[in-house]
């Protein structure tokens, strides 16, 4: 007799689809300012500070000082991404394959909002008369060899300070994992002599909650300005503006043009600019533990 029980096995498949390890939301999107507009650009109106001066004697003239009126401007990008499936596809799936990609869409969506954010935030900003201004060197620390340090958080505090912004402004503070497992390693950090929760409760990102006056964030789309280097970023909810024209936005249609085919398709358009230099602070630092 001839051996045919293998036709007799039996193939399970699970019911529901498990996505990749991924970033599946935006991370520093609320902490930008932020304008849903319909325009391809938009202008962030500034104003620098003002000092007085003494009135020495009686009946002067009253001065008129000019107000230092500046502008950032903001241009707006669409990034998209598609797929298609087939129609015979999802009849022979147990999963819905159209919602799953639109899912994965939105993920990729979502993560693209920080990689806008992450370039403007020590790109170069248009100004308002269409020249284009660099990240002041005065907003920079470390060189990329140093890894980060207790001494170097503080130095950020003290840009914040010297720059008069208001200690009880909230401000973030956007490290890599390599930053994160540095900062748990610091006595600074984990010891109850020094903060209110110890190394038994740190936060879900291994940093204790509001440590040296920050939200630490942990993100893996920072940018490497070279080999075994990082640029962390440091900044209040007023250093970012980002435009919104068109939200994450998905469609999903059948394409005559490819058998009837299911297009599963996602799209934004947004831009952001560095509005006020003094409210980022740029700390480059080694991508390493010593």
């Amino acid at each position: 007799m001839a051996i045919t029980i293998t036709s007799a096995y039996v193939s399970t498949f699970e019911s529901t689809v498990r996505h990749l390890a991924q970033q599946p939301a935006t991370k520093l999107r609320p902490w930008v300012q932020e304008r849903s507009v319909s325009s391809k650009e938009h202008n962030w109106e500034t104003m620098g500070k003002q000092d007085m001066v003494d009135k020495t004697t009686a009946r002067v003239a009253t001065p008129t000082n000019d107000s230092p009126w500046g502008r950032r401007v903001s241009t707006t990008g669409t990034k998209h991404i598609g797929d298609t499936v087939e129609q015979e596809d999802p009849v022979q799936m147990l999963v819905d394959p159209n919602s799953n990609i639109a899912r994965s869409q939105a993920m990729a969506a979502r993560r693209a909002q920080d990689d806008v954010i992450i370039a403007a935030a020590t790109g170069d900003a248009l100004l308002g008369s269409g020249s284009t201004l660099s990240f002041p060197a005065g907003q920079k620390i470390g060189d990329g060899t140093v890894p980060i340090s207790f001494d170097y958080i503080t130095a950020v505090q003290q840009k914040f300070m010297a720059n008069d912004i208001d200690p009880s402004v909230p401000k973030c503070f956007v490290i890599g994992p390599t930053q994160v497992q540095k900062l748990m390693q610091l006595t600074e950090q984990t010891n109850k002599d020094y903060v209110r929760k110890g190394l038994d409760q740190l936060s879900s990102n291994g940093v204790c909650e509001g440590f040296m006056g920050f939200d630490w964030i942990m993100s893996t789309r920072l940018l490497a300005p070279g080999a075994g280097e990082l640029s962390t970023l440091a900044f209040t909810r007023d250093a970012i503006g980002m435009q919104v024209n068109r939200d994450i936005t998905s469609r999903v249609a059948e394409d005559p043009s490819i058998s009837f085919a299911w297009r599963i398709y996602t799209y934004q358009t947004l831009g952001a600019v560095r509005v006020e230099d003094e409210q980022i602070v740029h700390l480059h630092v080694k991508d390493a533990l010593s």
